[in-house]
C-alpha cells in the first residue's frame, strides 16, 4: 500500500491523496477529482498529518501502517529523494538563504526606480555616505571610506575607497543594469473600450509579450509631485517613488471559441492593439472620481486631462496627495507574484526582471561585504558597482552605460584625491583608466532541455552549474584573451570554489550584446562580459538556478580582493 502524500497538492482545508477503494468507510470520496480526502489538521504537511493518515490507515490495515508512515515520513524529510538520499536535497540547502534574500529584493524591486532605491536603502544602513552628483567630491572622500550617488533615480553607483588608495589608481568596477522588458504607462494614459476602462501602454525593450496576458499586474514609479517649500513658500517639484502591489490590472486572452484556426495555431501579439491592460468597468470607476479630478477652466491642465481619473485618485492616495499635485509620472506594470524558490529541492529561483536585477543583488551584496572587509584596509584601488538603466533600449541615454557616468565616475574619485581637487587632470585619468577593470556582469542563457539545438555542442551552460565567461569575436561581448584569462584567475583564487562556464553562439544564429563593449569602448576600460546562466530570459517570469548566486558572490568577492595582485602577473 503506498500513500502519496506530497508538500505542495493541497487544497482548501483537505489533502488530496490515492487510496484503495476499502478504506472508504474512513474517507470521503471527491467526484471531481476523483481521489478520496481526508480532513487536515494544519495548514501544511506536518508529521502530525501523517499520523492522523496511518492511525485512520491502521484500523482497516494494520500491517501497511508502519511501511506507508515510513514512506510518507521520508517523503517529507527528503530521505530517498536521488540516488544519494538527503544528501541530494542538502547540495542546495546551502544555497538556500542567500536565495531567499534575493527573493525579497527581486519582490521589492519592480521598477529601476524602486531598484535603485532599494539598492540606496541597503547602503544607507550600511554607513554609505550619499554624494549629490551636483556637487564636487573633492574635500568630501578618504581613503577607507563608501559612497554612493543615483542619477535620475535609476542609475547608481556605490564604492569603497581602499585605505592606501591614490590618485592614478585603478578601479574594479561591477556593472551590470536596473532596467528589464516591461509594459510603460503612455504620456496620456486614458483609454477605454467595450464598456471597460483601459491603460494605455507601450512596450519597453524586447520582451516576450505573449507572457504578459492573464497575468495580476500592479503598477510602480516616479511620481513628481507639486509642493510648497516650508520656508521659502515657493513652489517645488519633489521625486515620489510609489509601488501598488496588488492586482488592480490585467491584460486578457481572447478566448479559444472566438479564435480561427490560423489563429489558435499562432498566438501572435499586435502590441498597439491586444496589450492594453483592463483597469475596470467604465461606469463603476467614474461615479464619485468626476469631483476629484475636474478643474475650473482656467486652471486646467492638459496633462491631466489625458489621465485615467481614477489611476490618479490611486496614485495620489497611495502617497498621500491631492490629485492636483500630480505634475507627471513615470509609471510601469509588474507581475503581482512574488519572487520564489521552486523546483523538486528548491534549486530554482522563479522571479520577475531576473535579467538583470539578479547582477544588480549579488552586485551589492558583494560591495557591502567588501565595505566591511579588513581586506580594504591593504587595499590601493576603488572598489565599484555601477547599475545602469536603460540597457534594453541601448544604453544611450544621459544615464545609460553609453553615457559619461562611467568615465565621469573614475574622473571625478580621482580629482578628490589629486592635488588639486577641482581640476582633472588628464595624465591621472588615463592612467586610472588604464589600470582598471570591468566586470560586465548581464543574465546567460542557459540550454533549454526542450531546445538544446539553439546551443553550440560545446558551449552550452547549465543552471546550477556556476557563472558564464561569454565570448564573441565580432565584439557584441568585450571578453578578449587577456580578461577571459583574469575572470578564470579570480574563479581560482577565490576562498570559496567557483564554477565557471563558456558561452559561444551558434554561428548561425545572431547574438545579444551587453553594456560591456559600450564601456570598454567609451572608456578604454578592459572588460569581461559574465552573467549567471537563465532560462525565459525576457519573459514576464524567469528561471535560474540558487546555486549560480552563490557562485556569482564568490567571484565578485573574489574581483574585490585578488584583481590587484593577477594585474600585476600581466604585461603592458
Amino acid at each position: 500500500l503506498i500513500l502519496f502524500y506530497y508538500n505542495n497538492i493541497t487544497t482548501d482545508n483537505f489533502l488530496f491523496i490515492s487510496l484503495p477503494t476499502y478504506l472508504s468507510p474512513f474517507l470521503s470520496y471527491n467526484h471531481s477529482n476523483q481521489r478520496f480526502r481526508l480532513p487536515k489538521q494544519q495548514p501544511h504537511p506536518s508529521r502530525e498529518n501523517i499520523s492522523t493518515v496511518t492511525s485512520i490507515m491502521s484500523e482497516a490495515v494494520p500491517n501497511a501502517t508502519q511501511d506507508c508512515a515510513k514512506i510518507t515520513a521520508d517523503s517529507y524529510s527528503g530521505k530517498g529523494v536521488g540516488k544519494e538520499g538527503t544528501k541530494t536535497r542538502a547540495d542546495f540547502s546551502k544555497y538556500i538563504p542567500f536565495a531567499e534574500k534575493a527573493c525579497e529584493f527581486l519582490t521589492q524591486s519592480t521598477d529601476p526606480f524602486l531598484a535603485v532605491k532599494t539598492c540606496s536603502d541597503a547602503l544607507d544602513a550600511a554607513g554609505f555616505v550619499k554624494l549629490s552628483k551636483r556637487e564636487p567630491f573633492g574635500g568630501k572622500l578618504v581613503p577607507g571610506g563608501s559612497y554612493y550617488y543615483t542619477v535620475n533615480h535609476s542609475t547608481l553607483v556605490a564604492f569603497t575607497v581602499g585605505a592606501k588608495f591614490k590618485a592614478g589608481n585603478g578601479f574594479k568596477i561591477i556593472g551590470g543594469h536596473t532596467d528589464s522588458p516591461h509594459l510603460k504607462v503612455k504620456p496620456f494614459s486614458k483609454r477605454a473600450g467595450a464598456g471597460c476602462v483601459q491603460l494605455g501602454v507601450e512596450c519597453y525593450g524586447g520582451g516576450l509579450w505573449h507572457t504578459w496576458f492573464d497575468r495580476d499586474l500592479g503598477i510602480s514609479g516616479r511620481v513628481l509631485v507639486r509642493t510648497n517649500d516650508a520656508d521659502t513658500r515657493k513652489e517645488k517639484i519633489e521625486q515620489r517613488i510609489v509601488r501598488i502591489a496588488r492586482p488592480i490590472a490585467r491584460v486578457s486572452t481572447l478566448c479559444i471559441h472566438l479564435q480561427t484556426a490560423e489563429e489558435r495555431g499562432a498566438f501572435k501579439v499586435n502590441k498597439e492593439e491586444h496589450l492594453s491592460p483592463i483597469l475596470g468597468t467604465k461606469t463603476l470607476l467614474e461615479s464619485g472620481v468626476k469631483a476629484q479630478i475636474n478643474r475650473p477652466p482656467e486652471d486646467e491642465d492638459p496633462w491631466a486631462s489625458g489621465q485615467e481619473p481614477e489611476l490618479m485618485r490611486l496614485i495620489a492616495s497611495e502617497l498621500g496627495i491631492d490629485t492636483k499635485q500630480i505634475a507627471n509620472f513615470e509609471l510601469g506594470l509588474f507581475d503581482c507574484q512574488p519572487a520564489l524558490l521552486g523546483g523538486i529541492k528548491n534549486e530554482f529561483l522563479n522571479s520577475a526582471r531576473l535579467d538583470n536585477l539578479a547582477t544588480c543583488f549579488v552586485a551589492l551584496e558583494s560591495i557591502l561585504d567588501y565595505s566591511k572587509s579588513a581586506d580594504k584596509d591593504q587595499d590601493d584601488m576603488v572598489s565599484m558597482i555601477a547599475l545602469f538603466d536603460h540597457e534594453e533600449i541601448g544604453s544611450q541615454s544621459t544615464h545609460g552605460a553609453g553615457s559619461p557616468v562611467m568615465s565621469e565616475a573614475v574622473s571625478r574619485v580621482t580629482a578628490a584625491f589629486s592635488d588639486n581637487s577641482h581640476s582633472r587632470d588628464p595624465e591621472l585619468h588615463s592612467s586610472a583608466t588604464r589600470r582598471s577593470f570591468v566586470l560586465s556582469v548581464d543574465q546567460a542563457h542557459a540550454v533549454h532541455p526542450n531546445y538544446q539545438g539553439k546551443h553550440e555542442k560545446n558551449h552550452g551552460p547549465k543552471m546550477n552549474a556556476g557563472v558564464v565567461i561569454k565570448t564573441n569575436q565580432n565584439q557584441r561581448y568585450a571578453t578578449n584573451g587577456v580578461t577571459g584569462f583574469v575572470a578564470r584567475e579570480l574563479a581560482r583564487k577565490a576562498e570559496q570554489s567557483v564554477a565557471l562556464q563558456e558561452f559561444v553562439v551558434r554561428s548561425d544564429c545572431p547574438c545579444g550584446t551587453t553594456i560591456g563593449p559600450i564601456i570598454s569602448a567609451n572608456t578604454g576600460i578592459r572588460t569581461v562580459d559574465l552573467g549567471m546562466p537563465q532560462l525565459s530570459m525576457h519573459s514576464c517570469r524567469e528561471t535560474m538556478g540558487v546555486a549560480d548566486l552563490t557562485n556569482g558572490l564568490n567571484l565578485f568577492n573574489s574581483f574585490f580582493k585578488n584583481f590587484n595582485e593577477i594585474d600585476e602577473m600581466l604585461e603592458g
